[in-house]
C-alpha cells in the first residue's frame, strides 16, 4: 500500500466520502462483484485512469464567428413560419 506524509507521521490511507449516482454506485458494485475486487479498488483504478488519460484539449471551446453581412433570412412571420423555412426539404 502506498504510504501519504502527513503533519502527523506516516499513513498508509485516506478514508473519504464521494458522492456519485445512484446508477453509477450500483454498476460500480456490480463491476466489482463480478471482478471479484474491493470497490475501494475499483475507485483507485477509475482515478488512476482519469489521472493519467491524455485531455483532450487545453483551449477552451470557440464557436466560430458567422455573418451573413445583413444578407440573412429576414422573416416577418411568427415562429411558424420560421420554423417553416428551418425543415423545408427535411422530413414530410
Amino acid at each position: 500500500m502506498v504510504q501519504y506524509s502527513h503533519i502527523y507521521g506516516m499513513i498508509e490511507s485516506m478514508k473519504t466520502t464521494v458522492e456519485i449516482s445512484d446508477e453509477l454506485f450500483q454498476q460500480a458494485k456490480e463491476y466489482a462483484a463480478r471482478m471479484g475486487i474491493p470497490m475501494r479498488e475499483v475507485i483507485e483504478h477509475g482515478l488512476h485512469l482519469a489521472m493519467n488519460s491524455k485531455k483532450i484539449s487545453q483551449r477552451p471551446f470557440r464557436l466560430k464567428t458567422v455573418t451573413t453581412k445583413g444578407e440573412g433570412l429576414v422573416c416577418d412571420g411568427d415562429w411558424s413560419v420560421l420554423r417553416s423555412f428551418i425543415y423545408e426539404g427535411h422530413g414530410e
